[in-house]
């Protein structure tokens, strides 16, 4: 499989992966409706989802290593199209959230296998520049998804929402099969799988730059929980506003990821990374100046928080990189430990922020600040590269 098809395949499963996190938030109210739950209840959904996207990805790497990229890929797109399929049939809040979890599980074997595909392919400046796809991808699905959920849900319900990513998700898994996956020339792994991650998450190369990057994730992670909560309710918004809001986010994560894919060889993943969260905490500090004002308009929330997503799309990539060049260990270890520590990451901010979540924006935008800050720190003391 060359290159070029690798990314293809690896874009298209992050996309669909990613839709999973925000496809489904304007139809927030009608969903709590139907299970006769309150929106905040429901909203637990999300934290569900990233926990289960965060505990099993050093399964999936470890499995990875044993019996190929291949089975594990088509795995992991069954689990998540059948959860998909039945999250329209349930009538509780307790078998929305199960579903919701199995769903998460399905979607971190699809996230660990497009990384470790695109890490079989690229090293150095040009695997920094290949994850920057996906990230494009990753924007494009939160953009895309909010707005192609609200419309979905105005014209079939929330039910079709679902329907779409399972069946599309069975269709990728048997498109696939005719794809053969490139042989990596590397030892299956041992039974020392789980020495073998710690061996790397003892070293700062690897860890301060993939912190960084999950720090970052988790200012993403805080708005998709409480922006709902706030734009929804007390600023009167309808789910079309909130889903056109995804066009200005898709926007500014975009473009930055496109910077990062031109500019990275030239620039430099140090610069790189230090710009990008830089952005971060500015774009953060100035949600908090503005949810101070009890009479700020929304946009000192959402434009604040375009310029933080900028931010992020120019950090994640490269703080990926790094930290994969930063492993000692080669493989798909290194790939899957970073996704399980921003997976990780991501759950215990969303289960934060659900806690936190009110209509004022004060807290959702303190928690994000703090957030940006532990980003930049980690970036300040992260090692150039690995040494032995």
């Amino acid at each position: 499989m060359n290159p070029g098809i690798t990314l293809l395949i690896t874009c298209c499963t992050v996309f669909l992966a990613q839709l999973g996190m925000s496809i489904h938030l304007p139809a927030l109210p009608d969903i709590a409706g139907h299970l006769r739950a309150a929106p905040a209840q429901v909203a637990w959904g999300l934290s569900i989802y990233l926990l289960g996207m965060a505990l099993p990805m050093l399964f999936w790497g470890s499995l990875a290593q044993r019996v190929g990229r291949k089975p594990v890929l088509f795995a992991a797109l069954g689990l998540y199209g059948v959860a998909n399929l039945a999250l329209p049939l349930i009538s509780t809040l307790e078998s929305f959230l199960m579903l919701r979890l199995f769903q998460g599980i399905g979607a971190s074997g699809i996230s660990v296998m497009a990384r470790v595909l695109i890490r079989d392919s690229f090293h150095g400046d040009s695997l920094a520049k290949a994850l920057s796809w996906l990230s494009i991808s990753f924007v494009v699905a939160l953009g895309i998804g909010q707005t192609l959920g609200s419309g979905i849900q105005v014209l079939l319900g929330w039910q079709s929402i679902f329907y779409l990513l399972g069946i599309t998700s069975l269709l990728m898994t048997v498109g696939l099969s005719r794809i053969g996956f490139r042989a990596v020339a590397e030892p299956p792994a041992d039974t020392r799988s789980w020495q073998v991650y710690r061996d790397i998450l003892r070293h700062r190369a690897f860890l301060l730059p993939a912190l960084a990057g999950g720090a970052g994730y988790g200012v993403i992670i805080a708005f998709n929980t409480c922006a709902p909560l706030i734009l929804l309710g007390p600023r009167g918004w309808s789910s079309v506003d909130y889903g056109l809001l995804g066009w200005p986010i898709s926007a500014a994560y975009f473009f930055g990821a496109v910077l990062v894919n031109r500019c990275v060889v030239r620039t430099g993943q140090k610069r790189m990374m230090a710009l990008g969260t830089g952005l971060l905490m500015a774009g953060c500090a100035v949600m908090l100046f503005g949810s101070a004002n009890a009479d700020s308009g929304a946009w000192l929330l959402w434009l604040p928080y375009c310029v933080a997503v900028f931010g992020q799309s120019l950090n994640y990539p490269v703080s990926l990189a790094r930290a994969n060049d930063g492993a000692p260990v080669a493989g798909a270890y290194a790939m899957a430990l970073s996704g399980f520590i921003h997976q990780l990451i991501a759950a215990l901010i969303g289960a934060t922020a659900s806690l936190i979540a009110s209509p004022s924006a004060w807290p959702l935008a303190l928690l994000c600040t703090l957030l940006a800050v532990g980003a930049v720190l980690c970036t300040r003391f992260a090692p150039t590269r690995y040494k032995s």
